[in-house]
């Protein structure tokens, strides 16, 4: 299927004012001469046209005009996938990009799967598979931070890293090999030692990256908070203004909110997925039956918890299950209504609490300090996004670690020189995996069928 010309719209799906249909592949210059008419003196056909030039003209099916549109020529290897690549502007909307794309698959192009442009891009040299993610990672980035962590690694930075520590691995184990081929001869104590020195040093560099997993998965998929409190102790209150528009009803009824509300807000830089839950009281009828099932479900997968309680109240024994139930769960305490006269008191309490009114907004800000500090400790440096891995990249790293030590404890105790090899040799194919230096056509359609078609 590699050499099949592949075509695709590339733009979201909707009305906007233009549109990206895009053709890569042997025969994309003469599936395109077919639907392609030049206008004006200077255009040329794609076939003549010399690289990275726009031409103006129109798509045209079976002597039927389409739309009015500028196609960029790309030869290759200059291009994303290191093939020929045309890309053809339109005018934007569902119908002129669908027509556009429509000539191209019978002029004798096929339709792209999920991720392809981006598969072809690695399987031709052009990235790796750590960048191949970032793509994806930039597409769906919700932050600043998420879109600098995605160049970083887009950049190369990550790879870079990975790519030393294979090399180590792979020079250990060449060291290795090289003793079994002569097993008169001892490894010198000074080589030993030196190889042992190479291997901790390798542990200890998996294990810095291995800290930033965390922090990596938060920019790349957010954290779940999870909005718990009384009815009409202002939770759909506090979210509105979290989000800094009104997305939950506020009313002063209590069990207004049946189901649960998700919303992603930024956070000082940090994608936080917000879930506005039903009140956990006696249900009244099924369909509150339902929304409080749903609220607990929400609350397993959350991260951490923000309960909210009514400061013009005291403290009530609902209040008190809420904070027993959940006591496993990092949490802050807010205290809303405190434009009222205040009757809880919380200073026993070793819990952040942090004072708002979700009327006027007064507090909010201090909020999301708090729920920053909660989410990431300490300050976000730059040299951390460079290297914030993802899960998978976590999982490989946990298993070229393990090997990796399990080879060194080998080597102290003087065992045999092929079961120092085999693990080094699992060791470097794990980190191998990040990059894709090692893999499987199972992990490629695994990481590329989350891709959208047209990237």
């Amino acid at each position: 299927m590699i050499d099949d010309t592949i075509a695709a719209i590339a733009t979201p799906l909707g009305e906007g004012g233009l549109a990206v249909v895009r053709l890569s592949g042997g025969q994309a210059f003469a599936i395109a001469d077919k639907c392609f008419q030049p206008a004006g003196r200077s255009s040329l056909k794609p076939s003549v046209a010399p690289t990275h030039t726009v031409q103006f003209g129109r798509i045209v099916r079976e002597g039927q005009l389409i739309d009015e549109v500028l196609l960029t020529v790309l030869r290759a290897p200059r291009t994303f996938t290191r093939e020929d690549t045309v890309e053809i502007s339109c005018h934007g909307g569902l119908l002129p990009a669908k027509l556009v794309l429509d000539a191209l698959l019978a002029g004798g192009a096929r339709l792209a799967e999920p991720g392809e442009f981006s598969r072809r891009a690695f399987l031709n040299g052009r990235i790796d598979l750590a960048q191949a993610e970032a793509v994806a990672d930039l597409i769906h980035a919700r932050t600043e931070l998420a879109l600098a962590a995605a160049n970083e690694q887009l950049a190369g930075k990550l790879s870079q890293r990975i790519n030393r520590l294979r090399d180590d691995l792979m020079l250990t184990m060449t060291h290795v090999e090289a003793h079994l081929d002569f097993p008169e001869e001892d490894i010198a104590p000074n080589t030993k030692d030196q190889l042992l020195k190479r291997l901790d040093n390798g542990v200890q560099f998996m294990d810095e990256l291995l800290r930033t997993a965390n922090e990596g998965q938060i920019l790349r998929r957010g954290i779940r908070a999870a909005i718990i409190g009384r009815p009409n102790a202002g939770k759909s209150s506090l979210l509105n203004q979290l989000l800094g528009h009104d997305r939950a009803i506020v009313s002063p009824i209590a069990g207004t909110t049946r189901d649960t509300i998700e919303e992603t807000a930024n956070i000082r830089g940090l994608p936080v997925i917000f879930i506005d839950t039903a009140g956990l009281r006696e249900a009244q009828d099924e369909i509150e039956v339902e929304g409080i099932r749903r609220s607990r479900e929400s609350l397993v997968k959350a991260e951490f918890i923000l309960q909210v309680l009514d400061a013009s109240e005291p403290w009530t024994p609902a209040d008190e299950n809420y904070f027993t139930e959940f006591a496993g769960k990092k949490r802050i305490l807010v205290r809303n209504k405190t434009d009222l006269p205040t009757r809880l008191e919380l200073s026993a309490t070793t819990v952040k609490v942090v004072d708002v009114c979700c009327l006027s907004g007064r507090g909010i800000e201090a909020l999301k300090d708090a729920i920053k500090e909660l989410a990431w400790s300490g300050e976000i440096k730059a040299e951390m996004l460079q290297v914030a891995i993802s899960s998978r990249h976590q999982d490989a790293l946990n298993r070229a670690r393990a090997a990796t030590r399990q080879a060194a404890e080998a080597l102290r105790g003087g065992l045999t020189l092929e079961l120092i090899a085999f693990d080094l040799r699992i060791a470097a194919n794990a980190v191998g995996e990040i990059v894709g230096k090692t893999t499987t056509e199972d992990l490629l359609d695994s990481i590329f069928s989350t891709f959208c078609i047209g990237k």
